[in-house]
């Protein structure tokens, strides 16, 4: 039986190559379907060689072979990720898919796209230096959040995948100057969606980590930004109050002496000092980590 599905996975593959496009398309929609309701076949499909083919069409006008291409990576990149990271020209694929998200790409291509860099840099450590050395691949994320018409599930995409490639502390730097401070900070502040705000103060709290971070916070009036996210007033979720805290810790701990003065100063000037009864929420009814990093953050604001 896997001797059959393998030869049945090749022969798909092999119409990727095709100079019918009806024929590609069709072998696209097939590779989808079989990568996604099959998690065995997707070590076949990469070992057919269909991720190059897979690649090159995200460069396709066609906005349902973008679509299908994408989706198909996204699939395999749950488990094969080795062979996606080890083929040559796939990061420079999803960025120009990313690249492009106002104008060629389909949002849906848009979306797994993302979703693949996610994915990929999640699971495996040692993937996100590269990723993090591809400044289009960032610069295209960081796009798609600004972006004023970009689909709300090609934010949320977006964002995870800017929250997977901040977790190397080596592409923090890459991301403030390429204006991911700004961008994160006005989803903060304009965006309504609680998801939303979430995952940006998730990709903030990580980003703050650097040194790089006290100036772009500066320009933004973050650390007042964040306060105001604890008062109770605001309505914020407890994971966007734990996203605060820890954004507020990481800067005070990486900026300079400044910094520190500007949070516990954010804090101490929060209305009816609801910021700090935000801490203590957060302190008492937060994740073990929440609940650690919280009480690391009273400590420092009040020996400041």
């Amino acid at each position: 039986m896997e001797t059959a599905k393998r030869r049945t996975i090749e022969t798909i593959v092999s119409k990727l190559s095709s100079v019918s496009e009806q024929t590609r398309a069709a072998a696209l929609a097939e590779l989808r379907l079989i990568s996604k309701q099959d998690p065995e076949s997707r070590p076949i499909i990469a070992d057919a060689g269909a991720i190059p083919y897979l690649a090159e069409t995200l460069y396709s006008s066609s906005p349902s072979s973008q679509e299908n291409a994408a989706a198909t990576l996204l699939n395999l990149s749950i488990t094969s990720r080795e062979p996606l990271m080890s083929s040559r020209g796939l990061l420079d694929a999803l960025s120009h898919a990313l690249r492009h998200h106002d104008t060629t790409t389909s949002p849906a291509a848009v979306q797994s796209s993302a979703a693949a860099i996610y994915s990929l840099l999640i699971a495996e450590e040692s993937y996100r230096p590269v990723v993090g050395s591809k400044r289009d691949i960032i610069f295209s994320l960081i796009h798609v959040i600004r972006y004023q018409d970009s689909h709300p599930r090609s934010i949320k995409d977006a964002l995870k995948a800017l929250f997977a490639v901040a977790l190397c502390p080596a592409n923090r730097s890459t991301m403030i100057s390429l204006g991911a401070i700004p961008a994160l900070f006005s989803l903060i502040v304009k965006d309504s969606r609680c998801g939303i705000v979430e995952d940006a103060t998730a990709v903030m709290a990580q980003v703050a980590g650097c040194e790089e971070s006290e100036e772009g916070m500066r320009r933004v009036s973050g650390a007042s930004v964040l306060a105001d996210l604890l008062d109770p007033c605001t309505g914020s979720s407890l994971r966007i109050k734990e996203n605060a805290v820890s954004a507020l810790l990481n800067l005070a701990r990486c900026g300079g002496d400044e910094a520190r003065s500007e949070v516990a100063s954010a804090v101490a000037s929060g209305a009816d000092e609801g910021a700090m009864e935000g801490i203590v929420y957060v302190a008492e009814s937060g994740s073990n980590k929440g609940r650690k990093k919280a009480v690391d953050l009273l400590r420092l604001v009040s020996n400041d």
